[in-house]
């Protein structure tokens, strides 16, 4: 069996300088009075938000921050809040230094890096908490799932925030009250404007290159993933936009509006993802508009299920006869740093099926039964709902200090980011595909197939890929 001291040999974390003699034989036993050690890797925009509120619930001691851009104006307010934090530019330097001074980490950076920072971690024995999606590609989310189940008391939670709130818990007692039943096709919305809207749809080649800010570390910025010229269209939230850096709107929001249906009506991998509409299709970024369909098969006694996703400002779906006005959910957290504005139609879900219309929201807001003459005509069949215990950062740490299960660990979080990949393949080839849900590869496309997996590492971080 391979073991910590191999993996750090393998990948040539030996290289960076880290010492054997820092790092702890496995993980630090909390006991329930004590604070979790926490180390924070990304405290710009999303990142600081985050540490925020892992600071927020008393459970958690600030011991290191590390950022590729320390000197940065967006980093500065999270390293003037903790003073007393170690500072580092680069996460194995931090590692190498903190030794078993760290027990669990924040992910708060760009999608595609999630995946190397994740992995390091959960070899060294330290808890995970990461922003949604978990990783980029299908197999890199394989992956973390396989080295979570080879790390089994190092504790993982994606960030997607909703999944400890009230949407969390009265999905599940309702499907499991049977009022959530016999579902056969599901609406997903995300309709607010995206950064590469007012963007040129005709690009034909990368941004030019542009002086790179004297505090960024631009080299350490794309770890595993290809290198690229610095431009400001890459920098500070607009990566998500890339093909080879984000996931789009899709990867972006889809873990806020489609999580619960995924792991309760236990839809697992489609057999079939179609681009339906892509407005503004290149080789480039994401298209201004998709219309995407995904198609599961029956499961468990459930029937098939369709759904089909929107993105775009004026792509909205159809909507059913006493749909009613579109709520934003108020708790949607800064993305950015800005707040999330109100669009002719906000980001939600609608879910069909045999006898019931569901109508739903985002991140944790609630669902509703329409028209308001069934919901009436419901309300004395609808269970009690319980009362969430911790929200989703107080809920990691106290799964840190063994007194609660986290829930969205990588277990229920990688099949629903493998969707979302699948997704994104779909838009970047502008196709139909065919998936084996067994085999988990991609059946009549063999370009897709191999893109299951990407493109092959950057030099050095290539060993991150072996579990």
């Amino acid at each position: 069996m391979a073991t910590r001291r191999d993996f750090i040999k393998k990948t040539g974390i030996a290289g960076t300088g880290l010492a054997f003699s820092q790092l702890s034989p496995g993980i630090i036993t909390n006991r329930k009075a004590e604070k979790v050690k926490l180390a924070c890797i990304g405290i710009g925009f999303r990142g600081g938000e985050i540490i925020k509120e892992l600071d927020k619930t008393g459970l958690a001691e600030i011991v290191a921050l590390c950022d590729i851009d320390m000197g940065a104006k967006h980093t500065q307010e999270i390293a003037a809040k903790f003073p007393n934090a170690k500072q580092f530019q680069d996460f194995r330097k931090m590692f190498d230094s903190m030794g078993n001074q760290i027990e669990a980490v924040s992910i708060g950076i760009p999608d595609f890096a999630h995946f190397v920072v994740a992995m390091h971690a959960m070899a060294l024995g330290k808890h995970v908490y990461v922003e949604k999606p978990m990783a980029r590609t299908f197999h890199e989310s394989e992956l973390m799932m396989k080295a979570a189940k080879k790390y089994p008391k190092v504790v993982t939670q994606m960030g997607n925030q909703g999944h400890s709130e009230a949407n969390y818990f009265q999905f599940k007692a309702w499907k499991e009250a049977g009022i959530i039943k016999d579902v056969t096709k599901i609406t997903a919305h995300m309709n607010s404007a995206r950064r590469w809207h007012g963007w040129d749809t005709n690009i034909s080649r990368y941004p030019e290159a542009q002086p790179i800010p004297a505090t960024l570390d631009w080299n350490t910025w794309h770890m595993n993933t290809m290198y690229h010229d610095f431009n400001e269209k890459y920098h500070y939230g607009n990566w998500r936009c890339w093909y080879d850096f984000g996931m789009g709107a899709l990867g972006d929001w889809g873990a806020h509006i489609l999580d619960t249906a995924h792991q309760f009506l236990d839809l697992g991998l489609p057999t079939e993802v179609n681009a339906l509409k892509l407005e503004g299709h290149n080789d480039y970024f994401f298209p201004m508009s998709s219309t995407l369909l995904f198609r599961f098969p029956e499961r468990k006694g459930m029937p098939a299920v369709d759904v089909t996703w929107y993105d775009g400002v004026n792509n909205q779906p159809p909507l059913p006869e006493g749909y009613g006005l579109s709520e934003l959910d108020p708790n949607i957290p800064v993305a950015a740093g800005q707040k999330v504005k109100e669009a002719k139609l906000n980001p939600g879900k609608i879910i069909y099926s045999k006898d019931l219309i569901f109508k739903g929201g985002s991140h944790g807001s609630t669902l509703s039964i329409i028209p308001k003459e069934k919901a009436l005509e419901m309300q004395s069949k609808l269970p009690v709902v319980p009362q969430s215990p911790s929200n989703h950062f107080k809920n990691f740490l106290l799964a840190c200090q063994g007194e609660e299960k986290t829930r969205s660990p990588f277990e229920i979080a990688g099949p629903l980011c493998q969707v979302f990949s699948l997704g994104v393949l779909a838009q970047r080839m502008n196709t139909k595909l065919l998936f084996d849900r067994n085999t988990k590869t991609i059946t009549n496309n063999a370009f897709a197939n191999a893109l299951l997996t990407g493109l092959p590492p950057r030099k050095g971080w290539e060993d991150y890929y072996k579990v």
